[in-house]
């Protein structure tokens, strides 16, 4: 059973993975309407990931006996300057969102919530697999700066990108 503590932090841990697929919809929007599907698709790809992840937490909330509770989800911004801008941006989200699994990871030791710990270790994995992703993107779009035919490469390779859920137990 979860402790009321854990089950509210927790649900704040599902209603920020579903704010961070909404935040990557708007992104992909953004790439839509500036003719860069391969980046749209990328992004795309991370709204599917962030779903998942928030299903992730759902159903752990539920096995451990909490109570899900949906929270309001705020406004993304949907305008940037540039694909660089939003590499930038998507950074320092995934930045944030290591920060908050930190947070519960704490939380859980402080709880003596083995369980929780344990749930958790697969969302720190995936947060230094988020972080590098974006950073690598996030310094291709730095080395090309304003170069249409190496942006237009990128977003070949980007459009390549699918959604692989991963297998129990990972």
């Amino acid at each position: 059973m979860l402790s009321e503590k854990m089950n509210k932090s927790l649900n704040d841990q599902f209603n920020a993975e579903l704010y961070s697929a909404y935040l990557y919809l708007s992104m992909a929007a953004y790439f839509e309407d500036t003719n860069l599907p391969g980046f749209a698709n990328w992004m795309k790809v991370q709204v599917q990931e962030e779903q998942f992840h928030a299903s992730k937490f759902y159903n752990y909330i539920n096995e451990r006996g909490g109570k899900v509770k949906l929270a309001q989800i705020d406004a993304p911004p949907a305008d940037w300057k540039s694909a660089l801008d939003i590499f930038e941006a998507t950074l320092s989200h995934e930045q944030k969102v290591t920060g908050l699994i930190n947070d519960l990871m704490f939380a859980a030791r402080d709880e003596r919530d083995n369980a929780a710990e344990i749930f958790l270790q697969w969302f720190v994995a995936e947060q230094v697999e988020e972080e590098d992703n974006a950073g690598t993107l996030l310094g291709q779009l730095k080395l090309v700066k304003d170069n249409p035919h190496a942006l237009f490469m990128i977003d070949r390779e980007l459009g390549q990108r699918v959604f692989t859920p991963p297998v129990k137990g990972e």
